[in-house]
């Protein structure tokens, strides 16, 4: 099925690769996404740009106050970034991001079960979204008759996501 007006196709082997974020402080931001979500420190760029990752890759996450040190937060009714949405490998992955978070008192803005993922909500300390999911197999995505997507947002079930972390390595 071809999106509309859609005329030429990006390999299906094309990744979005990292997200760099301008932030008003660069310690508050870490507090979130390297003490609460777990993504490690991978280098410094001078005092105002730090970059993290998950499992040693060059950056995931590039933090920088160079044009934003002390902002406020843009404007929710405003053009720019909707969210940035980090992928989890596994579910329980994503049940331990959930414990980390409620652990921390953090707040989610949603959770919701797409058919095709499990999805977190929230917003950073600079009011940025960041979705946190896990995608299903494909062969369990949700299909019409003719093979198209059925997305769907339904409510997460967040006690069975948290089950995840119950049993044998929790």
């Amino acid at each position: 099925m071809q999106a509309r007006g859609q005329s030429r196709r990006v390999s299906p082997e094309t990744r979005i690769g990292h997200v760099h974020l301008k932030v008003a402080n660069i310690e508050r931001a870490l507090r979130f996404y390297r003490d609460i979500l777990g993504f490690e420190v991978t280098q410094w760029y001078g005092e105002d740009a730090v970059f993290l990752s998950a499992g040693g890759y060059h950056h995931h996450i590039g933090l920088n106050t160079w044009m934003s040190r002390n902002a406020p937060p843009a404007p929710r009714g405003s053009a720019g970034l909707f969210h940035l949405a980090i992928l989890y490998p596994e579910r329980r992955d994503l049940a331990l991001a959930l414990r980390w978070l409620v652990d921390a008192g953090h707040p989610l803005d949603g959770a919701s079960d797409h058919g095709v993922s499990e999805a977190l909500y929230l917003r950073d300390p600079d009011g940025n979204g960041v979705e946190l999911y896990r995608d299903r197999p494909r062969d369990e995505w949700p299909r019409d008759p003719d093979g198209g997507l059925t997305m769907v947002t339904a409510p997460l079930d967040v006690e069975g996501l948290l089950s995840e972390l119950d049993g044998p390595g929790a």
